[in-house]
Parts: structure tokens; sequence; C-alpha cells
């Protein structure tokens, strides 16, 4: 999407269309194409021309001129659009220029992206002033306007107020609204966020909800107040349920629901017919889940259970693209669209030996092509974060008769805590570990207990969560302590502490959200992570999650936030923050 203005627009039309006339000549031709026209349905031969970051002609003629272009014979294989990620979180811990980098290279060429992080790292003219910089990179990037925190801030009206909101809402990157976790306060008749919703629409861009395991009248209630489409169904029923009431459906394929392969089953079992309405999501999994691509392995669990293959691959490109209105620009090879492009060795092996993105081969027969693309993060002011604060013995005192009892990776529920916790160790003999949240500038904490992360780990501290607070787990204040001591020095991340030594750290230089490496380097540091966290006795694995939700509020049954310990369900807050 070019924000450089019409005129400017214009002239790169005509070029195309001098192209077509022999008057400028193409810089890239595939020749000897078996393609996928996802209009039809069809394979069908062509030479596909693209002119810079555009394909503009698919047929079976050749340019007159060809000296200066760049011809690769395509004889042999297959191509597809590039595929769409229509739910991206690009924030877990890698940040988004790499995230776009490592999907491009599976063939996931477009994303369309979470905008939670930028309102609590930005202020909103260098935020949009970041997104637009990203229009550089080869895959497309666009954005998301969040209407809610999905956590209890001490004051959402700074981040979230009618004048920001509709601001992100017009902006060009900006493709839909959402994700509405918030939902329950617009049946209860919010309506300052039902007009957010009408002024969306009013541009012609869906509204995303999070609805999970909502009743077929809760669904018609929601659709009648403007909700596009849902990524939440976890069974073929929950999907059918939408599809008739005319959602736009995401099946997932996520670390902590990795839900794709029960629900293509099901929906085949219900022999349905028509797939338009149906798209893939890996709904912001986490790095290593994420190892070998994103919407390809979606593509290739689809066509490995039966789906069609045409219908798998528009799953994972047109349907996404048409329902963000995006379908002149994105998943489809054809005149006018942009060039990204994935080309296969074999019709039903999704991974694609060559990606072209934007005219850009960023991945050559199995081989990576330099990205020529680089964020300069400090020209945003998003850098490590400069604690000015120090933890004390004192903050850790710990006197509250409610815990949090985990259910799962991201589930908690309240329990009663009938331990000794003025002790400066809890014993290995029970499940439970303090838990501290600490506001980023030290003005305030919440502390409690903890049941089920670790039954014997010294600390970990983490700047990584969903409002950018600190969270301390531990047996041990000392090593509470000493966790602290490092996050500080190194300016936010993960610290991992047992007896005194310091076991890992995975430093997340950007606004103690994300890491800088590489996403193989990020990769690696998470299953260091998870498998130090399970050799010390967490049961589960997706670690990074569980510091993410913690804070939640948008999950049952309990979460830790800035404003206290929170009874989700009630809408109460049990115990309120402790000011320092």
């Amino acid at each position: 999407m070019h924000l450089q203005g019409s005129s400017w627009r214009n002239r790169e039309i005509r070029q195309h269309v001098r192209v077509i006339d022999g008057i400028e000549q193409p810089t890239l031709i595939l020749t000897n194409a078996t393609y996928l026209n996802v209009f039809t349905k069809e394979w069908l031969q062509a030479n596909i021309w693209i002119y810079k970051d555009r394909v503009v002609y698919v047929g079976e003629n050749l340019p007159i001129r060809t000296d200066g272009t760049q011809i690769y014979d395509c004889k042999g294989k297959y191509i597809v659009p590039g595929y769409v990620e229509p739910h991206s979180h690009p924030f877990l811990i890698a940040n988004p220029e790499v995230l776009a980098s490592h999907a491009a290279r599976f063939g996931t060429t477009a994303l369309i992206n979470d905008n939670l992080m930028w309102h609590f790292l930005l202020d909103k003219k260098k935020a949009f002033s970041l997104i637009e910089e990203f229009h550089r990179h080869p895959v497309s990037m666009y954005w998301w306007a969040r209407y809610d925190s999905q956590t209890a801030l001490a004051d959402e009206e700074q981040f979230f107020n009618s004048e920001d909101v509709l601001e992100w809402i017009e902006h060009p990157s900006v493709v839909q609204g959402g994700e509405l976790t918030g939902w329950p306060s617009l049946l209860e008749g919010n309506d300052r966020l039902l007009y957010w919703i009408q002024e969306t629409k009013r541009q012609r861009k869906p509204v995303e909800g999070h609805l999970p395991g909502a009743s077929e009248k809760t669904l018609t209630k929601l659709k009648l107040l403007g909700i596009s489409a849902d990524h939440e169904p976890i069974t073929g029923e929950e999907v059918m349920r939408r599809l008739r009431l005319g959602y736009h459906v995401s099946l997932r394929y996520s670390s902590i629901r990795p839900d794709l392969p029960q629900l293509v089953e099901d929906l085949l079992e219900q022999k349905v017919k028509n797939f338009d309405h149906l798209s893939f999501t890996t709904d912001g999994a986490t790095p290593h889940f994420l190892e070998k691509g994103m919407i390809n392995q979606c593509i290739a669990i689809a066509i490995q259970k039966g789906v069609p293959l045409e219908d798998a691959y528009c799953m994972g490109s047109l349907n996404a693209a048409r329902h963000f209105h995006l379908d002149e620009h994105l998943g489809s090879i054809a005149p006018g669209r942009i060039a990204h492009i994935n080309i296969l060795d074999e019709k039903d092996n999704p991974n694609p030996a060559s990606v072209i993105a934007k005219g850009e081969w960023v991945k050559k027969e199995g081989e990576n092509q330099e990205i020529s693309f680089t964020i300069d993060w400090e020209k945003y002011g998003i850098k490590p974060i400069p604690f000015d604060w120090e933890l004390k013995e004192d903050d850790l005192q710990f006197s509250m008769p409610i815990g949090l009892d985990m259910v799962n990776n991201v589930i908690v529920k309240p329990y009663t805590c009938d331990l000794d916790v003025t002790a400066e160790h809890l014993s290995n003999e029970n499940k439970e570990a303090y838990l501290v949240l600490m506001d980023r500038k030290g003005k305030w904490r919440v502390n409690t207990t903890i049941r089920g992360f670790t039954k014997e780990l010294g600390a970990i501290a983490s700047s990584f969560s969903s409002s950018g607070d600190i969270i301390f787990i531990g047996k041990s204040k000392k090593d509470m302590l000493l966790a602290w001591k490092r996050l500080k020095e190194i300016g936010g991340g993960i610290v991992l502490v047992h007896r005194g030594d310091i076991l890992l750290e995975i430093p997340l230089e950007l606004g103690g959200i994300m890491s800088k490496s590489s996403m193989s380097e990020v990769i690696a540091k998470e299953k260091q992570l998870i498998a130090s966290l399970q050799k010390f006795g967490y049961p589960y694995g997706d670690p990074i999650y569980t510091l993410l939700f913690l804070s939640a509020t948008h999950l049952p049954y309990i979460r830790i936030t800035q404003q206290g310990i929170i009874d989700i369900m009630k809408k109460e807050i049990l115990f309120p923050a402790t000011m320092c």
C-alpha cells in the first residue's frame, strides 16, 4: 500500500501499461509457469511478467525486448500466490522486522499485525511513522486498530480514547479493528465501543472478534453489533456456527492452541462444500513453533487431511486478502497485484523452494537471499529500559491469602494460600512460588503466590508481559533480587536464577519486550528457556504465553494486573495494588 499520493501512483500505473506496450521492459519474467489461478481454481500455463514490485502480465506472450530483464525458467515447478497471515502478534520476544523476514522465506509474504505494543512503547506520531517505514520491507505489513488493552491498566484512557482509536482506524496501513477482547462490555451497552466499531465499518474495514465458546445467541448479537470475523472456534461445530451466521473464520494452529488438524477433520466429516470464508492463522505462535514457517505449515496440514488442493491454497492467500478488501493487492497472481509469489517443487508441497516478495527474491532455489531492510529502533526511542529504581527486600513482603493456581499454560484459578510466606525461601515440598507484578517505573506492586509454575526454581524475572510491567516468580527472595539486578543491567528481558547462579538470560533490548537478535537466535533462546523451566518443574510447553497472559483480562478466572488481583468473572478487584 503506497502513501506517496495519487499522482505518484498514477505514474506507476502508467509505467505498468508501458510495459505491456513494449515501451518499458519487465524487471523479471517467470517463464513456463504452471500457476494456480485462484479465481477459477485452475492450474494454468503462463509467462508471468513482473515490473518492480507488481505483476503486470500473466499469459502466453513474451515481451519483444528482454535485454536487461531477468528471466527465470519455471518448467517443472508450480506457482502459487504468497501466503497471508491474517492474525499476527509480531512482538512475542522476536520483533516484527525479524518475524516478517523469517516468515517470508517460508512463503508468508503478508502479515496483518496487532498494534498493541505500539500503544505502550510509542506515542501515536512515532507509531505511525514506524508502521509507514515498514512499507520498505519486502513483506506487506498491515495492522489492526485495538479498542482495548486486554488487561486492567491503571489508566486505560491514556492509551485507548476516541481521538487515538479513531486515528488508528483511519490510517491507510490499518485494515481492521480489534481483536475485540472486551466484547462483554459491548453487550452490556458500551456505546463508545459501538461507535468505534461503527467508524471502523464506515471505513470499510472488518472487525475481528475474540469469542471463545460464544453461544449462537451471543454470536448473533455480536454480528448485529458489527463483528465480522473470529479465530477462536475449537471444534468444527463452532466453525460452522460462525460460518452460517456470516462470520469469516480463521482456523488456528498456534503454540497454545494447535487446533487446526482436528478442525479440518471435523469440517470434512461435516462435508463442508465451501471454503471461501475460511483462512488460517498461527495467532501469535511463539518463535520455536514457527521454526519451519507460518501459513505454509497450515496449508500442509489442510492438504494432508484432505482439503482440496486449490481450496487449501486459497485459504492461505486469497480468502484472507478478500476479507480485508486487499484482494486487488494480495492473494492472487494477476495484473496489478503485488508480486508475492511462491515457487513450489510439487503441487501438494506448500513449502516453497523459491519466494519472491514485492518482486525481490527472498529465497531462491533453497537459498535464503539477503533482505536489505533495517529498522533503526533507536530513532523511535525503542531501546533497553533505563531502570532508575531499586527492588528492595521490603518489596518482597507477602501476606495475601489468595494466590493464582495454574490450570494450564494460560488459565489460572484462585486458591487459598495457607503457607507461611514470610520465609526467605519456600519449601520445594510444595508447588507454590512467590509472584510479584511490579510497575516498570517502580511505583506500585502486587504480591501474591502462584501454584504450579515451578517446584524449585529460585527465580525468574521478566519485563516481557502484557502491560510491559515486571514479573517475578520464584522460591527464593534472594534469587529474585539477583534476577532483578541482572534484568536491570541488561535493560529488560527474561532472567533465570537458581541458588545464586544466573542460568539463562534473554535480553529484550527493544523496550523490554522484543529482541534485536535473529530469528534463529531467538528460537534457540526460547528452547533453552522451556528446557530450563521444565527441569525445575514447569509442567507446560509455552512459558512465553504464561508470562504474557498472567495479566490478560480476556481469560478466566483470576489475573494479576496494574489495578491488583482481579476476579474476571465478577469484575471485582479482590486486592488492590500497593503503592511503593
